[in-house]
């Protein structure tokens, strides 16, 4: 009897020695599970924190005060009168492109067109129209600027007009082509602006890669000269930079 009990009574501790090993293994266990779910949420975080860094730097980098740009003085000035059709007086918060257009009214001057913009204000039909653009340029190269870079124009669609800047250039025909001086102009204006508001030829847009309109005409029609126009871009930027 009495081996019997302590032969139980061994058995017992056995049983109770076993339970405890696997306790502190199982305990053991957690703590490096614990362990791995903390460096896991530490690297993820320094990771997560990393791309945030470098999302801050980009925007930093990217965003520009486009009330700090002063025009040189080859733009000549001659604002609309703010109205509800052509010069709304909306701030734009940040410049990502610029839209190039064509005035589609074949040998037209840029004082023309702009002065057809400033006479929407007037306007008495039923249906209105909202038309306008930033800048536009002459056949003889000149280039007048009738809205502020800071403001938005009505000139591509309502969401490209949030945050792009647009050019108008006048051409001597049907067929839209720019002639040299306004061509020389518009590479001059649009490389200026790439540098003043942190753009390259590739936030250059026509307004037909917008809304598929045809405009400009011949640089939609010829896709070549649309990539040579932007090679253009490029290379007169590089002046700038010098």
């Amino acid at each position: 009897m009495m081996n019997q009990t302590k032969e139980n009574r061994e058995v017992r501790n056995r049983s109770q020695m076993l339970r405890n090993r696997r306790l502190r293994q199982e305990k053991k266990k957690r703590r490096k599970t614990i362990l791995y779910i903390g460096i896991w949420v530490l690297q993820l975080s320094v990771v997560v924190a990393g791309i945030l860094w470098g999302l801050s730097l980009l925007v930093q980098r990217r965003y520009v005060d486009l009330t700090s740009i002063r025009m040189p003085d080859w733009v000549e000035e001659d604002f609309i009168p703010t109205n509800p059709y052509s010069r709304p007086g909306t701030h734009m918060v940040q410049g990502k492109g610029i839209v190039i257009h064509y005035v589609a009214n074949p040998g037209t001057t840029a004082k023309q067109n702009m002065n057809y913009f400033a006479s929407l204000k007037d306007q008495t039909e039923a249906h209105k129209i909202s038309a306008s653009s930033h800048f536009i340029i002459g056949l003889d190269g000149e280039i007048l600027q009738g809205i502020p870079i800071y403001e938005i124009a009505y000139a591509t669609s309502k969401e490209k007009n949030r945050n792009t800047v647009s050019i108008e250039c006048c051409h001597p025909d049907e067929t839209g082509k720019f002639n040299d001086k306004t061509y020389a102009s518009l590479v001059k204006l649009t490389a200026w602006l790439c540098r003043e508001m942190k753009l390259t030829e590739k936030d250059v847009i026509r307004h037909y890669d917008a809304t598929g309109k045809d405009c400009p005409r011949y640089y939609v029609a010829h896709e070549e000269e649309w990539k040579r126009l932007l090679k253009d871009v490029k290379a007169e930027k590089k002046i700038l930079e010098k």
